[in-house]
C-alpha cells in the first residue's frame, strides 16, 4: 500500500531551501544581537565599512574609540585579524533593535559587537574586542565551550577596567583567570587556553 502524500518526506533540496529562508529571518527576528551582520536593515548608517552609528554626529567620537581599543588590545594580547565590524548605539532605541537589554554592549563573535549608550568608554569597547579576539583564536565554538571564568575574566581583567569591585560573578571571574594568567607567565595564553 503506498504512503499518503501528506506523510511523505520533503525532499532534500526542498528541506535546504526551507533552511536557507527560514534560519536567517528567524535568526534576525528571535536573536537581535545578529542584526550586526546587517545594521543598516534595524535603522543605523554605516559611514565606514566597520563603524555604524546611529547618530552621525557621534562618528568622530566612535572613530576614536574604536581605535584606542584595537591599539590596546592589539598591544595586550594581540591584533585582531580582521578589522572589527562595531555598532555604536547612542539611543535605548538602538540598543532595544539590536536586542541589548540590560546589557551595556554585547559581541557575536566575530560577526560584530553593539556598544550601548552606557558604554561608550574605553575599557567597554576593548573589553567586547577581547572577546571578538577569543572567538578569532579559539573559534566561535572553541569560546562558547571554554569556562566563563576564563571568557568573562579574560575581558574584564585585560580590558583596563578600572572598577575595583565588579558584582558578582564577573568579580570572582576576573580574580579566577588573573590567578590563572599569572601561572601562564610570560608563555601563549592561546595555547594555555587550550587545556581548558
Amino acid at each position: 500500500m503506498p504512503v499518503p502524500h501528506i506523510f511523505k518526506l520533503p525532499s532534500l533540496r526542498r528541506l535546504a531551501l526551507l533552511l536557507l529562508l527560514v534560519v536567517p529571518v528567524a535568526s534576525w527576528l528571535l536573536v537581535k544581537p545578529v542584526r550586526v551582520v546587517a545594521p543598516t536593515l534595524a535603522g543605523v548608517t554605516c559611514p565606514t565599512a566597520h563603524i555604524c552609528v546611529d547618530d552621525a554626529s557621534q562618528l568622530a567620537t566612535a572613530t576614536a574609540l574604536l581605535a584606542e581599543a584595537q591599539t590596546f588590545v592589539a598591544a595586550r594580547l594581540a591584533p585582531l585579524r580582521k578589522a572589527p565590524r562595531v555598532v555604536f548605539c547612542s539611543t535605548a532605541a538602538c540598543a532595544d533593535a539590536f536586542g541589548l537589554g540590560a546589557c551595556s554592549a554585547v559581541t557575536v563573535g566575530t560577526l560584530g559587537t553593539v556598544i550601548g549608550p552606557r558604554a561608550w568608554k574605553p575599557y567597554y569597547l576593548r573589553h567586547e574586542l577581547i572577546h571578538q579576539l577569543q572567538a578569532e583564536r579559539l573559534g566561535v565554538l572553541g569560546t562558547l565551550l571554554k569556562p566563563a571564568w576564563f571568557v568573562e575574566g579574560m575581558a574584564y581583567a585585560l580590558s583596563g577596567d578600572p572598577r575595583a569591585v565588579l558584582a558578582e560573578p564577573w568579580q570572582g571571574y576576573r580574580a579566577r583567570f588573573g590567578s590563572w594568567y599569572a601561572g601562564v607567565g610570560d608563555g601563549d595564553v592561546w595555547a594555555a587556553a587550550g587545556g581548558l
